[in-house]
């Protein structure tokens, strides 16, 4: 088997290039995609692989990009699906992204050069130890750098690349998903799985060197309105009850060193404002709701609504208002019944020369609702970290490693296959 050679700079150049094109999805909107630049970036993948020779490529009104790389084996192998997203994530800019590459690092601390208060120190970033010797790929401190998910993009359009120069390496018909609007949770909503006609899938999207993902957090959002009552500021004693100080001591009386992100890791879940909003009649807040564990994700919620039952027992003209809307599940109880998807992606890991590292996903991915929706998806490593930040990086030879990864996955389902 020949083993993938990044000749010509191919795959930084490919990133790039991607990292360069603005795609921020937008939670605030309801079109699909929430944001139409996303299709600038789909525009450019479809050209990029009909020029290789993948003439069913396309994008449809939703953004989704399809394409087929033609089975060349004689067996009846089951089709692989290669899945990443095209957006970037809304909590940091991602106009006018200008990658830089830092040849040959040392250990030395990064400072970008576009804002010298943005740091990158390996003090903060353990994994900068792995990398001494390799090519970092960085922002210039002013944006975020995009390799979540664009690395995932370019490693996937890399393997395909080596598969069409290489026709002698035998594989099953692989499938090419890109989905716009994962970071807002909208990632699979359009998609046309009949379409896409995959029996297995991965996502190319995880952090570190090496890393298989088979699981994720369950996940819920929950509206919360408080109906206060209004009055005219001079003439409010007795009669006001103000929906925004009734909000905000909701927020205040949640759990501080438990049950919240900045104090949880590993399988701890967490209750979490992402916004408020209102005034003195009426505010609303949206909350994540986040455990691996179904039965503890509704027991969080009930600590919410307890605690906003609690409060408003010193306020008795107000009421709330409490909505669970489910975003996705936990992809292990799918994925625990097709145990081969894992096996294959950790022997294609070792074969790329790396130690496996079998995760679970403190969030989740496009694979956690395909995996519910029939398509069994984990989640293989793309090399990205401090994503959604200007601190963002990747190094090239990570990258290198997550195409020979994708390449060995191919290749391992065809020498399974009868």
């Amino acid at each position: 088997m020949l083993f993938y050679q990044n000749k010509g700079q191919n795959l930084q150049s490919r990133f790039i290039k991607y990292a360069k094109i603005d795609t921020q999805s937008d939670p605030s909107s309801s079109t699909h995609p929430s944001t139409s630049k996303q299709k600038n970036l789909a525009k450019v993948l479809v050209q990029e692989l009909i020029e290789l020779g993948i003439d069913d490529a396309a994008y449809d009104e939703f953004g989704y990009v399809y394409a087929t790389l033609p089975s060349n084996a004689i067996k009846n192998v089951p089709v692989l699906c290669f899945c990443s997203h095209m957006d970037t994530s809304p909590d940091c800019s991602g106009e006018n992204v200008k990658p830089i590459i830092h040849h040959n690092y040392q250990g030395e601390d990064l400072v970008l050069p576009d804002d010298h208060n943005v740091v990158i120190r390996l003090s903060e970033h353990k994994d900068l130890n792995a990398q001494i010797g390799n090519d970092i790929v960085t922002a210039s401190g002013t944006t975020l750098l995009g390799a979540d998910n664009k690395a995932g993009l370019a490693e996937i359009m890399e393997a395909i690349a080596f598969f069409k120069a290489n026709p002698q390496v035998k594989h099953g018909t692989i499938k090419i998903l890109f989905t716009p609007d994962e970071e807002i949770g909208r990632g699979v909503d359009k998609v046309d799985l009949q379409k896409l006609a995959a029996d297995f899938a991965y996502t190319i999207d995880g952090e570190t060197l090496g890393s298989v993902e088979d699981e994720t957090f369950s996940a819920d959002g929950v509206k919360l309105v408080i109906n206060g009552v209004s009055a005219h500021p001079g003439f409010a004693k007795g009669k006001m009850e103000s929906a925004i100080k009734i909000l905000t001591a909701v927020v205040s009386a949640l759990p501080k060193d438990s049950l919240t992100p900045e104090m949880t890791s590993g399988k701890e879940g967490f209750i979490h404002p992402v916004s408020i909003n209102g005034n003195a009649e009426r505010a609303e807040a949206e909350f994540i709701i986040r455990d691996f564990d179904d039965l503890l994700l509704q027991s969080h919620e009930l600590t919410l609504e307890n605690v906003v039952k609690e409060v408003l027992s010193s306020y008795p003209s107000s009421n709330y208002e409490l909505v669970v809307t489910a975003q996705y599940r936990n992809m292990k109880k799918v994925l625990d019944q097709y145990p081969q998807l894992i096996a294959y992606g950790i022997e294609a890991i070792e074969r790329a020369g790396l130690i496996p590292i079998k995760r679970s996903i403190r969030g989740g991915t496009d694979g956690s609702r395909l995996s519910f929706m029939g398509l069994p998806c984990p989640n293989i490593f793309a090399g990205e970290h401090a994503f959604h930040s200007k601190q963002e990086w990747i190094s090239v030879q990570d990258m290198e490693k997550a195409v020979q990864t994708i390449i060995n996955i191919a290749c391992i389902w065809e020498e399974r296959a009868n």
